[in-house]
């Protein structure tokens, strides 16, 4: 059983569970330990521990994860009503292929028991085999990634600044769409920048989402597996001088992004990674974390798993394109129809709905075609 290589949580970790207030958020979580593996029967969500920093080409001085937990488990939940459980940490194998394996076949298991798996800790490339955890389940992916980099550098040697590219090229080629949130174009080579808008991928500069950061909102409802580097975040709030970035998201700023990841009724698998093991930068993981847990908690089940017949239909009429928008009547949240083209070949099989915005509504009223809308037509094509 793949469980097996699991790690239970360490004795101090449990010992300082036992000593948490019964509100505490600890308190509420299942835990592997040494005599007891969590049954996963009814469990909604699954927290795994990675500590691999291979793909960094560095090591970690501080390899465990406990300072995270307690950090975490130390805070108290909201209202919610959720069954999760920390199945213990993955430890790094003999190669970086071994933690690969053990990572994408754990996730593969977890989502096909309907269950959500949180990877914490390790680095970015880790996103590559949670990728790859979707190859059994006969679907398209839609990746969303909370980076200042793009990750697909041919000069670089860290996998961790090159995963994205083994995720576009390898087969099966089953990524829909790659969907950046928060990119600092120095970061990035004007080539990456060109091949981003080549193959009708979407990128949000840092600027451009700070100053509305509900423009990401629509990214993440189409989502199904989100990835956030937390170099993404300034330092001055990270508290990570090592890796030092004197821009970047706030610290409320990750979090929020991290509730729309979580309120998502597409998402089906989150990873945070590339954070120093230092306690300053655990605390803002651990909230990173819960404001992910609440947002699954305030899940409302709408699309792409509810009827349009309980939509408000649009239509609008731009040159020869008719554009058809709905609007929940639920949450009055906004989507927009992708038509299926009867002479191309469709990688969507049938019409299917893109999250949108009040706001890509009113600009067709305009006469102004939603650049999203235009380009998931071209990706469903090509």
């Amino acid at each position: 059983m793949v469980f097996d290589f699991l790690q239970p949580l360490s004795k101090s970790c449990i010992e300082y569970v036992d000593g948490l207030s019964k509100q505490a958020l600890g308190k509420k979580i299942t835990l592997h330990t040494d005599s007891d593996f969590p049954n996963l029967d009814s469990v909604s969500i699954a927290i795994i521990g990675v500590n691999e920093f291979r793909g960094l080409e560095k090591e970690n001085s501080q390899n465990s994860l406990d300072g995270f937990r307690r950090a975490l488990y130390g805070l108290y939940p909201g209202n919610w009503n959720v069954a999760i459980a920390d199945l213990g940490t993955i430890e790094a194998g003999e190669s970086l292929k071994d933690t690969y394996f053990l990572v994408q076949t754990i996730c593969e298991d977890l989502l096909r028991k309907k269950i959500i798996p949180i990877i914490i800790g390790g680095s970015q490339d880790l996103s590559y085999p949670m990728y790859r955890s979707y190859d059994g389940l006969d679907q398209m992916v839609n990746f969303v990634s909370v980076d200042n980099k793009f990750d697909f550098s041919k000069e670089s040697t860290n996998l961790a600044n090159s995963y994205l590219s083994n995720i576009i090229v390898q087969e099966p080629n089953n990524l829909f769409n790659y969907s950046n949130i928060g990119y600092q174009t120095y970061f990035n080579s004007q080539e990456e920048i060109d091949l981003i808008d080549k193959l009708y991928f979407e990128a949000y500069r840092l600027g451009e989402v700070s100053n509305n950061i509900a423009i990401a909102e629509p990214v993440f409802r189409d989502a199904d597996f989100v990835s956030i580097d937390m170099t993404s975040v300034q330092s001055s709030f990270s508290g990570n001088f090592i890796d030092f970035n004197p821009n970047g998201f706030s610290g409320k700023e990750i979090c929020a992004l991290s509730r729309y990841a979580g309120i998502s009724d597409k998402v089906t698998s989150f990873g945070v990674f590339s954070f120093n093991h230092e306690q300053i930068e655990f605390n803002l993981v651990a909230q990173v974390i819960w404001y992910f847990l609440e947002g699954f908690s305030f899940r409302s089940n709408e699309y792409p798993f509810g009827s349009k017949e309980n939509y408000l239909k649009y239509t609008v009429l731009i040159e020869e394109d008719e554009l058809v928008f709905y609007k929940s009547d639920k949450t009055s949240r906004w989507w927009i129809e992708i038509p299926i083209k009867s002479n191309v070949n469709n990688k969507l099989k049938r019409n299917t709905l893109l999250p949108c915005s009040y706001d890509d509504y009113l600009a067709s009223c305009e006469g102004e075609m939603p650049e999203r809308w235009w380009k998931a037509q071209r990706r469903s094509i090509i």
